[in-house]
């Protein structure tokens, strides 16, 4: 366990390397614009994503960072002969024009900039704007299609950007774990049955599949093919009767795991699939499908087809979102395991921090060390976000080793952090006290810290959604004028993405709330280069205790809050009692994990105020 900086080990689940150059942006957008032209193309779409949709991604499939330098978890570019721009939300308008060059590619936002808006004015009337099949779902080509009318026409292309990228890295080839029902809380089969009957219901043949969460959490395996989130890459087919047939490189298992999956999937090769999907076809099947999450290729449909589509949300989402028994019990138990490291952490850097000498890489790679104490932590469940000073105000920050500020005493520390272990998978934001703060900074820090409670405190009726409650949240702020540009809480899976749908908080969720689900609940504030504030809890989506029809929240996240950094008197009454409450659970639940020198810390730490 480290206790000074020079005790510090290197990061193993996270490279501070810088990833891309903005000086290959040049030759690259030339060498597009070659294959371009070979198909007679005045413009061409790079999404982020992959064809499975992931956030993250393996290294073979990171095209828009390749061509754009751009290495966020969502953007999408639009090029032309003459000119090309990068699309991205809120969290990344300081990232992205640091990470390309801009004097060939605009940065512009999202959601104000409309992708078929941009193609309208920069592409002549009647021109073809190619696109990956692969790359895009059904309904993105779909609607930009509507908007773009009889402007321009959007065609199907090869893999251009492939074709530009001679060194591209092989696709991974992770090991398969198969899980056993107590992690799982329900067989394979039983799942399986339960989808065959929606299928039944739905009058459909066959589901397919492309999301490895939905595969992976069906089948109840785990793999080690992407960075942060344990999923095999893979595909499926699910008949409406009989046996589902699970698209993945056979490499990837032993002999005993491939004998028991084979007990209830037919086990093909990835490049089967297409062929497979094109029989469907041919046979006139009708295919349920999402056509938010599959890949165009699989939807594509002609006047002589005899085939249907059932288009509904994939069945396995709102399924894999409210945990069982056994999932519930596993992120709790990663929790308590997760509230050890924060606690050594966090004692280790008061200890630290006011000697000026940490940097933010020394800062994220202790804490990465203190969660390797844990033999069952496999992964961290995202980069973690190790923002010093003016850093804290870039929302999806990541230090490099040319980026690598030092912490100064008297300046704000905003750490984002999570971990994969096999019980499951966490997600916790704290803002750190370093040496001193400011009044306006506490005053902050209590209005997000207000806006988080509300949110934790919150019953609500049955039916209701995140638009609904992201107000509490922002309310704090909004009374002085102030805001944050991102969502205040997204779904969280168990063992699997950190980041889940359907159900988040944020304007953008409609899909109600229910028993089951796990939630962060993260507001903030960033003041451009100054100083950023984010805390962030987990939250567990139950039945109300006390009032039929209604559902509440179960904190999940046992970590203390800075209350050094606290304007007490900004508190009311049950504010300051919940606090004292968490921080009594906090003590009570960790504690015991706890060296006698990082106990007496946490006892300073979570004391009542």
């Amino acid at each position: 366990m480290p206790s000074s900086l020079s005790e510090i080990e290197p990061a193993k689940f996270q490279s501070f390397d810088t990833e891309t150059d903005p000086a290959q942006v040049a030759p690259r957008l030339a060498a597009l614009r070659g294959e371009m032209r070979k198909l007679e193309l005045d413009g061409f779409l790079i999404p982020l994503s992959d064809a499975h949709r992931g956030e993250s991604l393996p290294a073979c499939e990171r095209r828009l960072a390749f061509v754009t330098g751009f290495t966020g978890s969502a953007g999408l570019a639009l090029i032309s002969p003459e000119k090309a721009a990068l699309l991205v939300d809120g969290r990344y308008t300081l990232q992205a024009p640091a990470q390309t060059d801009t004097s060939l590619i605009d940065v512009l936002p999202l959601p104000q900039t409309h992708p078929a808006d941009w193609l309208r004015e920069t592409v002549p009337p009647n021109s073809r704007v190619g696109y990956n099949p692969w790359l895009h779902t059904l309904s993105e080509i779909r609607k930009w299609s509507r908007d773009l009318k009889d402007h321009a026409a959007l065609v199907p292309t090869p893999d251009l950007v492939a074709s530009i990228w001679p060194d591209r890295p092989a696709p991974p080839r992770g090991q398969v774990e198969l899980l056993g029902d107590n992690r799982a809380g329900i067989s394979a089969r039983e799942k399986i049955r339960s989808l065959q009957r929606q299928l039944a219901d739905r009058k459909a043949d066959a589901l397919v599949l492309n999301v490895p969460e939905s595969i992976c959490w069906l089948f109840n395996i785990r793999g080690r093919d992407v960075p942060n989130t344990p999923v095999v890459l893979s595909f499926a087919i699910i008949p409406a009767a009989g046996t589902p047939i699970l698209f993945l490189d056979p490499d990837k298992l032993e002999p005993n795991q491939s004998k028991e999956l084979s007990a209830i999937a037919n086990i093909q090769p990835e490049d089967a699939f297409p062929k497979a999907v094109e029989r469907l076809k041919s046979d006139g099947a009708a295919i349920w499908l999402d056509p938010a999450t599959v890949p165009q290729f699989v939807g594509a449909t002609s006047k002589k087809d005899r085939f249907s589509l059932v288009e509904h949300p994939d069945p396995i989402a709102t399924e894999k979102a409210c945990k069982n028994p056994a999932e519930l019990d596993g992120m709790r138990e990663a929790h308590r395991l997760d509230g050890v490291a924060m606690a050594r952490f966090l004692h280790w850097f008061d200890n630290n921090a006011p000697t000026g000498q940490l940097t933010e890489i020394d800062i994220a790679s202790a804490l990465e060390g203190f969660r390797r104490l844990e033999p069952s932590l496999f992964d961290i469940s995202f980069d973690t976000i190790s923002g010093a000073g003016p850093d804290g105000a870039i929302v999806h920050y990541r230090v490099t080793k040319e980026t690598n500020r030092r912490l100064n005493p008297g300046e704000l520390m905003l750490v984002d952090s999570g971990g994969q272990y096999l019980s499951g998978t966490t997600d916790i934001t704290r803002t750190l006290f370093c040496q001193s703060a400011s009044a306006e900074q506490k005053d902050r820090f209590t209005r997000v810290l207000k806006g988080m409670i509300a949110i934790s405190m919150l019953c609500f009726p049955e039916g209701t959604n995140g638009a609904q409650i992201d107000i509490l949240a922002r309310l704090p702020l909004w009374q002085v004028g102030l805001n944050y540009n991102h969502g205040t809480g997204h779904g969280v899976g168990a063992g699997l993405a950190v980041h889940e749908g359907p159900a988040g908080i944020a304007p953008r969720y409609q899909v109600p709330l229910q028993a089951g689900m796990i939630l962060s609940n993260e507001p903030g504030y960033y003041r451009e280069g100054a100083y950023g504030i984010r805390t962030e809890n987990l939250l567990h989506v139950t039945k109300s205790p006390e009032t039929d029809g209604f559902l509440a929240f179960e904190t999940l996240t046992l970590a203390p809050i800075d209350t050094r950094l606290i304007n007490s008197e900004m508190l009311s009454p049950t504010e300051t009692d919940w606090l004292n409450t968490y921080h009594a659970r906090v003590l009570r639940e960790i504690g015991p994990g706890l060296n006698k020198e990082v106990l007496n810390w946490l006892e300073q730490a979570t004391s009542a105020i």
